[in-house]
């Protein structure tokens, strides 16, 4: 990478530093990725490895049919992902529409559970920036602890990076207290030069974490994107000291795949990333696979999907 970021808000300075950027080595991601699934990890660390990767789990539901009841139902499992037994992790946060935080914040009263809340014109970022920042302040005020905004991703193809800069700048502020999470929507930038190029400018902007995909765009989440973001954040914190989360969303569905961006965290940033403040999964079918092979792990028979609550 070349040197930090400037705060600029001419579009040529900002292109011309994001273009000097190191290329990243296509080849080299990819057979890095290959490599680290092939690791495998203890028995006797396995149960540990699925708690930790429950523990990082974002529930989240994002559909225009999302009711007051849902959330709740959402909160009850987010809080006690397997009922009956206290001695499962709570998951990380439940994600939903900014109308519904207030729901969501009651339901989770006196929980670690986080309340995120997508903002800034989910899924699209298409919309104009006072609104983007409008709805931002609602959510905060109904009590969002983060806030997952979406970049315009027509502005940075076509170049303006200047726009996107001061968007996240301008989200940032806005989230008073609340993290704030950067969702480059990666399936949408087409390389891994454009993910790397999106992951430092949000990052150099203010995110809090950065964040695949918003899980309406396929493909989502993969491991060589999430390598590329992982080592964005990397060289950012060697040169800086600052300190970047990471969040791969959509397409993650089963604890074998999940076990696997552990170990790629692991290897790319070290032991002080595996926790949640660091790393999420952003994928609610995830769980209950995780609750499945836990339970396995503990009784030496899977239990029957249909002992779980759907999602």
């Amino acid at each position: 990478m070349t040197s930090s970021l400037p705060v600029a808000t001419d579009s040529r300075a900002l292109g011309t530093w994001l273009r000097d950027a190191t290329p990243v080595d296509r080849v080299g991601i990819e057979e890095r990725v290959a490599t680290l699934k092939t690791r495998s990890i203890k028995k006797s660390s396995k149960v540990w490895a699925l708690r930790l990767a429950l523990s990082m789990c974002d529930i989240t539901t994002l559909e225009g049919k999302d009711t007051p009841g849902k959330i709740r139902q959402l909160a009850t499992k987010a809080m006690r992902p397997l009922p009956g037994d206290a001695s499962m992790p709570s998951v990380a946060a439940l994600c939903c529409y900014p109308d519904l935080v207030g729901v969501a914040k009651e339901s989770l009263k006196g929980s670690s559970v986080k309340v995120a809340a997508v903002a800034t014109a989910f899924p699209s970022g298409r919309s104009w920036i006072d609104l983007k920042i409008a709805e931002t302040k609602y959510a905060v005020a109904a009590g969002a602890d983060e806030i997952d905004m979406v970049i315009d991703r027509g502005a940075f193809l076509a170049g303006d990076y200047a726009k996107v800069w001061d968007e996240i700048v301008a989200v940032k502020e806005a989230c008073g207290p609340a993290h704030l999470k950067v969702i480059l929507e990666t399936g949408e930038l087409g390389t891994y030069d454009d993910v790397r190029r999106a992951s430092a400018l949000a990052i150099a902007a203010g995110g809090d974490f950065i964040k695949t995909s918003t899980g309406k765009v396929t493909p989502a989440a993969t491991l060589p994107v999430t390598l590329v973001m992982l080592e964005t954040i990397r060289e950012h914190w060697n040169r800086t000291g600052k300190v970047v989360g990471m969040k791969p969303a959509g397409g993650i569905r089963t604890a074998k795949e999940a076990i696997q961006y552990l170990v790629v965290v692991h290897e790319t940033l070290g032991p002080d990333w595996l926790t949640p403040d660091r790393f999420r999964f952003g994928a609610s079918s995830l769980v209950n696979d995780l609750l499945m092979q836990l339970e396995k792990e503990v009784t030496g028979a899977y239990a029957d999907p249909d002992d779980f609550t759907l999602d």
